[in-house]
């Protein structure tokens, strides 16, 4: 497979996710809450998208299936990480909660100097940036070869 085809495959992926994630939300976010809500919604679209993809790329996929796969799983995992940096860079009372959370479990915290605390946030971003790229090449690769293993292949 290809870099081009990769990259077109990830930017599929990316784009299903997208349209499922809303209307999985709309459902689950008022039975689950808005916190496992949108964990399980993000769990489930990557799934339902990469086995999407993976059927759409399986064609492609035949020499080398589990590499192809593989790099698919990585790129979108590594996009995963960006994403992640710059939503939480984005979330204006993220920080403030970081500080509450953290002064509730060690009350000791709250004498914390600055320095601390912003290790504390860069660790805790490299955390949820980990966890997430972790969770989407999981369920992403698992999602892929289901796909690729669901289209039969051409006879020639």
């Amino acid at each position: 497979m290809k870099f081009g085809d990769i990259v077109t495959a990830v930017a599929s992926l990316i784009v299903i996710v997208g349209l499922t994630m809303l209307p999985l939300y709309v459902v689950l976010a008022p039975t689950l809450g808005v916190l496992w809500g949108g964990m399980v919604v993000g769990v489930i679209s990557t799934l339902v998208s990469s086995v999407i993809v993976g059927y759409i790329f399986a064609g492609k996929m035949l020499d080398g299936r589990r590499e192809a796969i593989a790099k698919i799983a990585v790129l979108s995992a590594a996009l995963v990480m960006v994403s992640v940096m710059c939503l939480i860079a984005a979330v204006p009372d993220w920080g403030p909660h970081l500080n509450d959370v953290f002064q509730e479990m060690y009350p000791e915290a709250a004498n914390w100097s600055i320095s601390e605390w912003v290790a504390a946030e860069i660790t805790l971003v490299y955390l949820d940036m980990f966890l997430n790229a972790v969770i989407t090449f999981v369920v992403g690769f698992v999602g892929l070869y289901v796909g690729s293993m669901l289209r039969k292949p051409s006879k020639s």
